[in-house]
């Protein structure tokens, strides 16, 4: 989508959608061995967009099966890597040219605002596939420090069928972060998309199979955790398990693993992420919308949402005044309006869970500064202004627990020492930030904050070139960058004794 259209032309488009709604295994679109599907509702209005196969334990075991046998086989595994890279580009220039319908899917599918997945979310995961793409025939195996006589041989190799499931807040971008690294590496691949937002997913297999990928390389098997995504974390024959969601699943699957072949576990769980703002911050204003941008984006909707503000208390009154007025400005919309800002809750269930944590922060003694009801009820929609709360304590539920959704929580210091202890006291470790002009602040404070991420006077901020990752309950490994390719293969060394001549 190049150029801006009227909400009336994207209502339009998006009524003449055709949804690819059957599994994709062995390069075909298949319906569920059961018959079964469910239907697929978008929570811009509550309407039931399509019906979707819904996979288990029996679909599971085709893809991996298709999965296996192409790998043994190696038409992906063992492609060279020009060959590899030349299919990967076409992937990607098969996305950007599908970029408008597949933002308008994302938006349906989980009531993203139309602007943010058109600029944000469609071009960030074909430059994701592009980036990995353009890594294959960069990446070097070694040669060990060795005698004259020998020969120590350090190479890389896929480590066979990979599943990858993944959250519904970027259905498609949390994807790309798996099949990026993961397909750049030779291996064979098992999607699993959330239940909630399919319909990308299904979309880019059969873009994958257009671009050249062999049948079987790319399968999706949409479904329920406790079907489909159990099937795989206990199934014999996958590989790897790369997962995005929350701590309670991927518990689950580092039992699965623990329960079947102590396949490897690829972990990010979220985080309860603290936005540390000190008296000596270098522009307020821009730390405000900072603030603001870091827990409405994507109504919250983000593992690594701001949503535990963290204030000197000198500028508490001063820096919430102005995070009050920037998130006024980013009422909840109809996802296909382009003015939209802050769009729907993905479900029914998750919005009353945001609504059941506004309701404890009241009762737990918070101070309800903004918002902290349901609008537009009219629509059939499922929508949550933004919330701010202040007097929070950090043994507050709203402050401990991930919400996911647009509930800020402020917290008051008295300084950067109390800051960065108190951005510390949480199970997660995922990002965290700090405002500081001191040079001195920003360093000792960045070293000291156990996250996996960590930004200095700005929010969010990176590129494919930085690891994402958290510490502790956050998870374990890290996506893209050249170290998400080591998630996704075998190290084998590889030593030789040469003779006489």
């Amino acid at each position: 989508m190049t150029s801006p259209l009227s909400f009336e032309a994207l209502k339009s488009q998006a009524s003449s959608l055709s949804f690819r709604n059957k599994a994709f295994i062995n390069g075909d679109y298949v319906d569920a061995l059961s018959g079964k599907t469910f239907d697929c509702i978008s929570p811009r209005d509550g309407a039931v967009l399509t019906k979707i196969a819904e996979c288990d334990l029996a679909d599971v075991e085709r893809a991996v099966v298709a999965a296996r046998a192409v790998f043994e086989k190696g038409s992906w595994s063992e492609a060279s890597p020009g060959t590899r890279k030349a299919v990967m580009m076409r992937f990607a220039d098969l996305m950007e040219k599908h970029a408008s319908e597949l933002a308008l899917l994302e938006s349906l599918d989980m009531g993203k605002p139309i602007t943010l997945a058109v600029r944000d979310d469609i071009p960030l995961s074909y430059k994701c596939i592009r980036w990995y793409a353009e890594a294959i025939d960069k990446i070097y195996d070694e040669i060990s420090p060795s005698d004259p006589h020998s020969i120590g041989m350090i190479t890389r190799e896929p480590l066979g069928v990979v599943a990858a499931v993944v959250p519904w807040n970027f259905p498609l971008m949390m994807a790309v972060w798996k099949l990026g690294p993961a397909l750049a590496m030779g291996n064979s691949i098992i999607l699993k998309p959330a239940e909630q937002s399919s319909l990308t997913a299904l979309r880019v297999a059969e873009l994958a199979v257009e671009a050249g990928l062999p049948e079987g390389v790319l399968n999706v098997v949409p479904g329920f955790g406790p079907t489909a995504g159990k099937a795989l974390g206990l199934h014999e024959d996958v590989d790897c398990i790369a997962f995005t969601g929350s701590g309670e699943v991927g518990k689950l699957f580092l039992q699965y693993a623990g329960q079947s072949n102590m396949k490897r576990v690829w972990l990010e769980c979220g985080g309860k992420s603290p936005n540390i703002v000190l008296a000596d911050c270098p522009d307020l204003d821009a730390a405000a919308e900072a603030a603001a941008g870091g827990i409405f984006y994507n109504q919250g909707e983000v593992c690594t949402a701001g949503s535990r503000l963290i204030v000197e208390e000198s500028i508490r009154d001063e820096l919430i005044e102005k995070v009050i007025a920037a998130g006024k400005a980013m009422q909840p919309g109809d996802p296909l309006d382009p003015a939209s800002e802050m769009g729907a809750i993905v479900d029914e269930t998750q919005m009353n869970r945001v609504l059941g944590y506004i309701e404890k922060g009241q009762s737990e003694g918070a101070r309800l500064s903004m918002g902290g009801k349901q609008v537009r009820t009219e629509t059939g929609g499922y929508y949550v202004e933004p919330t701010v709360f202040d007097g929070v304590n950090n043994d507050m539920t709203i402050a401990r627990e991930e919400i996911f959704g647009p509930v800020l929580s402020v917290i008051s210091v008295a300084d950067w020492k109390e800051a960065v202890k108190t951005a510390n006291d949480t199970p997660y470790g995922l990002a965290a930030a700090v405002w500081t002009s001191d040079i001195n602040k920003a360093h000792l404070a960045a070293r000291k904050l156990r996250a996996g991420l960590v930004w200095v006077n700005c929010w969010d901020g990176g590129s494919m070139t930085m690891p994402f990752g958290g510490y502790k309950q956050s998870g374990t490994g890290r996506d893209r960058s050249l170290h998400a390719l080591d998630k996704y293969c075998e190290i084998k060394s590889t030593w030789i004794a040469l003779g006489d001549a």
